[in-house]
């Protein structure tokens, strides 16, 4: 796991290989550690990534802003609640 920066500013958390419920744990964690309106962008090979992405930032109040599909699984970008 690692995290780099992206020409967007927003971080990259490549989260490949985890299967839940890591990918979401992590994020989380990350994510609580970040400045208010920081972007993340979450990279997951998990297959249920798609479901509990979205639900997590639902429940925890931040927002998901792209969701897309890579050749490797899924990526998601999501900004911290304010």
């Amino acid at each position: 796991m690692t995290v780099t920066a992206a020409s967007d500013d927003a971080e990259i958390y490549d989260l490949r290989g985890l299967k839940c419920p890591l990918p979401v744990m992590k994020a989380r964690k990350r994510l609580s550690a970040m400045a208010a309106g920081s972007t993340l962008w979450v990279e997951t090979t998990d297959p249920l990534a798609v479901i509990d992405i979205p639900h997590f930032c639902q429940e925890d109040g931040h927002a998901l802003e792209a969701s897309e599909r890579v050749a490797a699984g899924h990526r998601f970008l999501i900004r911290k609640k304010a």
